[in-house]
């Protein structure tokens, strides 16, 4: 997943009913606790599941969409095998699910409900006969269902049809699908999708852009993936080749826009091969979300979802488009085993992201993009507390998506491009390779990490990296003394024309722009003083008309900048953008800084209470805290 600022939706309510249920508080499986306990690191303290006993290996469903009551309704049936043959129940986690049977062979068998935990759901036991290697759950999405948003005809681009998308990282596959839904866990699936028959069902699977639109839609994911991979979408929906493995889904009102956007995409997975190893999943192909997607993208497996806010017209954004694929080997094909390994996933990817930024658009780019993402670190390092500035992150007792910032993305990258330094970069290339390789379709904690590290490179190098320096970086706060340092020709320059401006050498009609790039605006807006006078606003705006820029992220800068001014010139912009975007990454810093004062949280208010309707539940929560008296 592109970094972002995620927070928690919690919902209490559960909804149950069968004749064989019963609430049973005296079930208890594993659930977050706190860090006086004894720590296991290969635990997944947020999942009540029962792999160790029973493990689930493939996922059958059977589901339609209704857009009236806004639920999903059907069966899972779940293959499982048997790691210890005394145990006599499966344990799933559920959030928000009503179950209507739970059925072996057709034979209903006796399950049970512990009562739910305001921030993981309950957990689901289903007593198993000796003999049985899989269970049918027959059960409907609550239609606030945390990983699920339900969107009118008037919240998408074409006004015409409904929209429905998933989103299950982190714990919110069980939301819509009672299973293991723990990272260690990996299935395969197969899925059965009802809907209107206008619309046109997508998955994180196999997708065939010729299929006929007819209300009935087969997929099959063939390679053993985790819960929060498993992804659906149903909307009016048209495709774009954009090469022979690549293309895009889309409204028709994005399609062309998007696919001349993402036009490099088939360039990037081909570079990408070429460094790292083959591209097992088939075709990678891109699904533009309506603007309440509240993330930049998403990694699902040949199906990455992404928001339409990066589509620039001048593929400034696409970096976004390279982390995501470059998931497709550092998470979806090796994967963290718990929610506090998550650096695993985005440190090697935010890695692989500037490196493949770097062969597809030149080192300039790839500097001035790494010096950004430094700058982001640092931010994330003034305002975290030390604990939350470690790799693999304490994670008991607390919310999974407390792990989400820049430490695991930025952090993580760092680290690496360290070691890439210390043995060179072929050197690193080929270990990076034969470690894709060996934990292809595993799922590994960091100490698996470190063991993989101590028998390859330490072992290799001992000269030039030590253990303790590997271990300082992954469990100790802050960045080791002698970390490297991302620098960036361009913006030197950049920093000579700023400060000549704010010192009032050069007039902002010097500053020539025409040839800046996205990341030298960003750098730009991002390092002026916090406070500014109404006459250098002023200036600025008549020279460089910036609350008109029509790419988001140059945009949320300016806006970030009238807000701490109390630039009252660009807040109708600023209206229109809290309104019409749902990216958190966008939104929550603006509603932070606009509810500082009493007068901006006012504005604050009114915005979100315009937007909410169309804001993703995550938004909403993430948001509502800044705006409530």
């Amino acid at each position: 997943m592109n970094r972002l600022n995620w927070v928690w939706l919690a919902s209490p309510l559960l909804f149950a009913c069968s004749e064989t249920v019963r609430q049973d508080s005296s079930l208890q499986p594993t659930k977050p606790q706190p860090a006086t306990e004894q720590f296991e690191a290969s635990t997944d303290y947020h999942s009540f599941s029962n792999p160790d006993q029973i493990k689930v290996t493939h996922l059958d469903l059977d589901l339609t969409a209704d857009f009236e009551r806004s639920v999903l309704h059907g069966q899972a049936t779940l293959s499982f095998e048997r790691i210890d043959h005394s145990a006599k129940s499966l344990i799933v986690d559920t959030r928000d699910l009503k179950i209507a049977s739970v059925t072996v062979d057709g034979t209903e068998v006796e399950y049970s409900l512990k009562p739910a935990d305001p921030e993981l759901g309950a957990a689901l036991q289903i007593m198993l006969p000796k003999t049985a290697s899989q269970v049918t759950i027959d059960y409907q999405t609550s239609p606030s269902a945390s990983g699920v948003q339900w969107l009118t005809p008037e919240q998408t681009a074409g006004k015409q049809h409904p929209f429905l998308f998933t989103q299950a990282q982190a714990v919110h596959a069980r939301s819509f699908i009672p299973l293991q839904d723990s990272p260690q866990v990996r299935m395969t699936y197969d899925a059965t999708i009802h809907t209107p028959e206008e619309l046109l069902a997508v998955m994180s699977a196999s997708n065939d852009p010729d299929t006929a639109r007819d209300g009935e839609y087969h997929f099959t994911m063939p390679q053993p993936i985790p819960s929060y991979l498993i992804a659906l979408a149903i909307g009016n929906l048209d495709f774009k080749a954009m090469g022979k493995r690549t293309g895009v889904y889309a409204e028709p009102e994005l399609l062309a826009s998007a696919a001349a956007e993402f036009e490099d995409t088939e360039s990037m997975l081909e570079l990408t091969e070429k460094t790292f190893g083959p591209y097992q999943w088939d075709r990678y192909d891109l699904l533009i979300l309506p603007p309440s997607f509240p993330f930049g993208g998403m990694e699902n497996p040949r199906l990455s979802f992404i928001t339409p806010t990066v589509i620039a017209g001048d593929k400034s954004l696409v970096a976004l488009i390279a982390h995501e694929l470059a998931h497709s080997w550092s998470g979806n094909t090796v994967t963290n085993a718990t929610w506090r390994d998550l650096w695993l996933n985005e440190g090697f990817t935010t890695y692989l992201t500037y490196r493949i930024m770097e062969q597809l658009y030149g080192e300039n780019r790839y500097n001035m993009e790494a010096v950004l993402g430094y700058q982001s670190l640092q931010a994330d390092l003034k305002a975290l507390k030390d604990k939350d500035e470690i790799l693999a992150i304490d994670l008991r007792g607390r919310n999974p998506d407390d792990v989400f910032s820049d430490i695991p993305y930025e952090k993580g990258a760092l680290m690496l491009r360290e070691i890439e330094q210390k043995v060179g970069r072929e050197n690193f290339d080929a270990f990076l390779l034969n470690y894709f390789e060996h934990f292809a379709f595993k799922s590994i904690t960091t100490q698996s990490f470190i063991d993989y590290l101590d028998q390859t490179l330490l072992e290799q190098y001992p000269e030039k990296l030590s253990k303790q320096r590997i271990e300082q970086w992954i469990f100790e706060p802050g960045l080791p003394k002698g970390a490297p340092v991302p620098q960036s020709d361009a913006f030197s320059n950049i920093d000579k024309l700023r400060n000549a401006w704010l010192d009032e050498n050069i007039a902002a009609s010097e500053i020539k722009t025409d040839a800046w790039t996205t990341h030298e605006w960003l750098y730009f807006l991002n390092n002026l003083p916090q406070e500014l006078s109404e006459e250098q606003l002023n200036e600025l705006e008549a020279q460089f008309d910036l609350t008109a820029s029509q790419n988001n992220e140059i945009a949320h800068s300016w806006l970030m900048i009238a807000v701490k001014n109390e630039y009252k010139p660009a807040y109708d912009r600023l209206y229109e953008y809290l309104v019409s975007i749902g990216r958190n990454k966008l939104v929550k810093p603006l509603y932070r800084e606009l509810s500082k004062t009493s007068e901006g949280k006012a504005f604050a208010t009114k915005a979100f209470n315009e937007a909410k309707s169309g804001y993703h539940p995550l938004t909403i929560k993430a948001n509502q805290g800044f705006v409530e008296k």
